[in-house]
């Protein structure tokens, strides 16, 4: 089927069975790795579970990658439709996705629901996110130091620990988000 009207379980599905196969890992291997249930993980890959974002992020930090590449496919930059998954306090639509180098970027737009906090495991070491917020506050960044952001301003952190989303008043927060991925290894210095 083609990627750009399959749909989007069924697609994220495919490219997690596709990478834990090519990884050699069993499904349970990669259940236990990652946290949750294999029952799960099973639906995810059959495409009949509706992902949430926490468990997409749980699956690829074990499958070491980019939530962007089960989200569609990288090389399409674009995905089309955009892709939308939520979470307890996040939906996040991806963008586009760019490759520089050894370095992959994905542009997200990012909403945040008041009354909620959503904790994102850490991403592959390296990974960084630049969040800009349009309106709302949010409060966002490593789980045991989060910064609180206002409209118009700008945070980074480094995300390969846990951290966190959530807002710090009570409206939505209206954001984008990029992340930065080295998807190789750096060259020798020198």
């Amino acid at each position: 089927m083609d990627q750009h009207t399959e749909p989007l379980a069924a697609g994220i599905g495919r490219r997690i069975r596709e990478l834990r196969t090519r990884r050699g890992l069993s499904l349970s291997e990669l259940a236990l790795r990652a946290g949750v249930g294999k029952a799960t993980l099973s639906g995810l890959e059959a495409g009949t579970r509706n992902p949430t974002v926490e468990t997409l992020y749980a699956v690829t930090a074990q499958l070491a990658v980019p939530l962007a590449t089960v989200l569609g496919d990288p090389v399409a930059r674009r995905p089309e439709p955009p892709a939308s998954v939520h979470g307890a306090a996040v939906t996040a639509t991806l963008l586009e996705t760019f490759t520089d180098g050894p370095v992959l970027t994905e542009l997200y737009r990012l909403r945040i629901r008041p009354g909620r906090v959503q904790t994102s495991p850490a991403h592959p070491l390296g990974a960084t996110e630049f969040l800009t917020v349009f309106s709302g506050t949010a409060r966002v960044g490593p789980a045991d130091a989060p910064l609180v952001v206002p409209p118009g301003g700008h945070a980074s952190w480094v995300s390969d620990v846990p951290h966190v989303y959530a807002t710090e008043t009570p409206e939505e927060v209206h954001a984008s988000l990029v992340i930065r991925h080295r998807t190789r290894p750096a060259g020798p210095a020198g």
